[in-house]
């Protein structure tokens, strides 16, 4: 082939690749999305919602379980067999309320002895008071003597030591009848161990057998725990709140409350206390409320989730969480233009959230916001809603379409 006709064989190749290149380019520019080149260019698609004004609220979930108001685990001052319970799990036990009873005998035979020392005590005490007279009497007798010269000092010194010693005798006579009745009351108060009862100051008057420890029969040491029981109304709620929500708790907040046990049901509530610290290993702080449990149908242990309204406007200006974006480091909305052509950019401070929708803040916030397209705009782009067009428009696109 001579040199011309290996040029124009070359010039057609490149021709025919540039021909191909060129039509592949145009087929990807029909069907690639605006870039930012030509959003000024061409209207771009895109779904809008209206912006909103009246109240929002700020609410939080927490997760925590059940604890009860108090509780406190009955258990005997004195070592013995268990002679008889009187309550069992889930009882109602009252204030003051005998709930168990340990074989006495040796605590009665232990009384009777207390009794019989008192008694040998108050005798000896008369014994002594006795003595005591008729040694008072010889010493008078003695004084009378020695005046008279016929009783020497020696005899008179006698009856005086005498004298004495029988009232030593008396006082230490006194002081055994005091130990002996001490010793009666000791042993009648072990006694008195022997029956249990239930005994607590403050809340409620009735309390409920939470577990039982021991059986009938059993003996037990002292300080072994029988019972334990509990109050359940109130009840207590344990939650566990981080450091973005804690500043804006604080005693006295309400609180509704639901469980698994009772799907579809609210319990009331509120914050009792606030721990002043956070747990090292969750930098979570502790937080305790106080719920209202008619019926005890609410039970220590059970999972609850707790709602809590954290903050609470009146009056505000609403949009779609989905209208929110961020550019340049800053969040705001594209507003739609009155004739519903164009979009204006629009800086906001966002405020609470609830569920789908956000608080926001901002000047030149009206009428209706970009909330789905947004990557295809820029402040003052061109835009189509498609919602808004015409039934006759939509039924020529889709002509067109089928043709």
């Amino acid at each position: 082939m001579s040199p011309g006709g290996r040029k124009l064989g070359v010039f057609i190749v490149l021709a025919g690749a540039a021909l191909l290149g060129w039509l592949l380019f145009a087929k990807m520019r029909e069907q690639a999305p605006a870039t930012a080149g030509d959003k000024a260019g061409r209207a771009a698609p895109v779904e809008v919602a209206p912006i909103e004004h009246g109240p929002i609220v700020l609410r939080r979930s927490f997760s925590g379980a059940l604890e009860p108001q108090a509780q406190f685990v009955v258990a005997p001052k004195v070592a013995g067999r268990v002679e008889r319970l009187r309550v069992n799990i889930a009882d109602i036990v009252t204030r003051g309320q005998v709930v168990a009873e340990l074989d006495n005998e040796e605590f009665v035979q232990a009384v009777a002895q207390a009794r019989a020392d008192l008694e040998v005590a108050r005798a000896n005490r008369a014994e002594a008071a006795s003595a005591l007279e008729i040694a008072e009497r010889d010493l008078a007798r003695a004084a009378k003597l020695r005046e008279r010269g016929v009783a020497s000092e020696v005899q008179y010194d006698a009856a005086r030591a005498d004298h004495l010693a029988k009232k030593v005798q008396l006082e230490a006579a006194g002081a055994r009848i005091a130990r002996a009745r001490a010793s009666l009351e000791a042993a009648n108060i072990r006694l008195g161990y022997t029956t249990i009862a239930a005994d607590w100051a403050g809340g409620d008057d009735e309390r409920v057998v939470a577990d039982r420890y021991v059986d009938e029969g059993q003996t037990v040491s002292a300080n072994t725990e029988l019972l334990l029981i509990v109050e359940l109304q109130p009840i207590n709620g344990v939650i566990y709140v981080s450091e973005v929500d804690y500043a804006r708790l604080h005693p006295g907040q309400e609180v509704a409350l639901s469980t698994d046990a009772y799907p579809g049901e609210t319990f009331r509530g509120r914050i009792e206390r606030i721990a002043p610290v956070f747990r090292q290993d969750t930098r979570q702080a502790r937080v305790e409320l106080t719920i209202d449990n008619p019926g005890r149908r609410l039970k220590p242990g059970m999972f609850i989730r707790a709602e809590i309204v954290l903050d609470r406007l009146a009056e505000a200006i609403i949009v779609p969480e989905k209208a929110l974006v961020r550019r340049d480091d800053v969040d705001g909305v594209f507003v739609v233009a009155e004739d519903g052509r164009s979009v204006a950019w629009r800086p906001v401070r966002v405020g609470i959230r609830e569920g789908d929708k956000a608080q926001v803040e901002g000047e030149g916030l009206s009428g209706r916001v970009v909330t789905l397209g947004q990557q295809l705009v820029d402040d003052g782009s061109a835009i189509i809603i498609p919602d808004d067009a015409g039934a006759p428009a939509s039924a020529g696109r889709k002509e067109a379409e089928r043709r």
